[in-house]
């Protein structure tokens, strides 16, 4: 018991200092679960979906529904691979005490078989904002963030022994507006901590700003930076962000204005400095010229950003120099519709993009010297995908 305790120790602790990769958590027999987060407002989902996915073969294996959930269009994962957690994007979470008409999304915490990928619901806490698009936690596992695309504002939940999530600890009601006729109020799109978890950034695509947090790890409060928050260009529209893996860089996707951004970062501070802005996408003059930039991911080796264009309908790669900027590398399509979302998975040799309109999951090979995608002709089948994240199965 007492090596057991003291290997958890190290492993939470590698997790905390930033110095244990996605690579190094891949169980040597390569057996993961792959978990899908969709949409129900529409078709035929009913919550959350689960595979049994080989990364060595790169095979998947459909286990069907994990658990039924409204909404579920973002997922996360606890590190210690037990618990795993949704935000319902929804807008009428009736909450036990809240006032009769209380517009508020939630987040739903859930128990993970680790034999069977299925999901038990453990509890659902209102997110305290309408519409909550996106959800992460810290490398401790102590804390839930999340950020109200509707409601333009973050939460923070603590987590308890038991995976339960409490009640909120840190919230802040952001304000203002920018250019855009997307843009006349805050839309929160993506709550971020930082490498070692002493700080919160939240894109916020009404804004066109990144609002920075200190996270209070006694109390769970968020108290403003100063600066309060990194600027960009009117009109960007931020939406979601990846931290370099050596904590020196972070990269934003900016929806309205179908950009990708670099930042300088000061880890003592917290302060983000934009270096860099281009664009995601070339060749495209589809849709009025609207792509809407969606997801943004770091390889775990920090050589190469991916960025998903939904209109165009293709992922884009970038090299990263040494000082953090970009350079335009290749574009794939994604096999489908409206990547929503994309992810690689813990080996690095794969990338899962989640095809929201063509309601379909396409599998693609990544080229270790190039960063370049190619298709291995896996296509999973399912109804309006938003997310997929992955869990290590025995």
């Amino acid at each position: 018991m007492r090596s057991s305790i003291a290997a958890f120790a190290g492993y939470a602790a590698a997790l905390v200092a930033g110095t244990l990769s996605l690579a190094a958590q891949t169980p040597a027999n390569g057996r993961f679960f792959l978990y899908a987060g969709t949409s129900t407002n529409r078709g035929s989902s009913k919550g959350i979906y689960v595979y049994r996915y080989d990364s060595t073969s790169g095979k998947t294996e459909p286990l069907g529904l994990a658990a039924e959930s409204a909404n579920p269009s973002f997922l996360a994962v606890h590190p210690n691979h037990r618990f795993l957690y949704a935000v319902n994007e929804i807008s009428n979470f009736a909450a036990a005490g809240a006032p009769t008409g209380t517009r508020a999304g939630s987040i739903a915490a859930f128990a993970i078989d680790s034999k069977t990928g299925m999901l038990t619901q453990l509890n659902a806490v209102s997110s305290k904002g309408g519409g909550p698009t996106h959800l992460s936690i810290d490398r401790s596992g102590k804390w839930v963030a999340a950020a109200n695309y509707g409601g333009g504002s973050v939460v923070l939940f603590p987590v308890q022994s038991d995976g339960k999530l409490g009640e909120a600890t840190g919230f802040v009601q952001h304000t203002g507006s920018s250019m855009t006729p997307r843009q006349t109020a805050p839309h929160a799109h993506g709550a971020y901590f930082s490498p070692d978890g002493r700080f919160l950034f939240v894109c916020d695509l009404g804004l066109d700003k990144i609002m920075a947090y200190r996270v209070d790890g006694a109390s769970g409060a968020l108290d403003p930076l100063d600066p309060a928050f990194a600027p960009l260009k009117p009109g960007s529209g931020p939406r979601h962000m990846a931290f370099a893996p050596n904590a020196r860089f972070a990269y934003t996707a900016n929806e309205l204005n179908s950009t990708v951004s670099a930042f300088s970062y000061d880890k003592s501070t917290g302060r983000l400095s934009e270096i860099q802005t281009l664009p995601t996408i070339t060749g495209y003059d589809g849709a009025n010229g609207v792509n809407y930039p969606s997801e943004v991911e770091v390889d775990s080796r920090g050589r190469f950003v991916y960025v998903a264009n939904r209109n165009g309908d293709n992922i884009a790669v970038f090299a990263i120099a040494g000082d953090g900027k970009l350079t335009a590398s290749s574009q794939t399509a994604v096999g489908g519709k409206y990547p929503r979302h994309f992810a690689l998975d813990p080996s690095g040799k794969y990338l899962f993009a989640e095809n929201q309109n063509s309601e379909n999951i396409v599998q693609f090979r990544v080229d270790q010297a190039t960063g370049a995608l190619t298709p291995t002709g896996v296509e999973l089948k399912i109804s309006i995908p938003m997310c997929v994240v992955f869990v290590p199965a025995q």
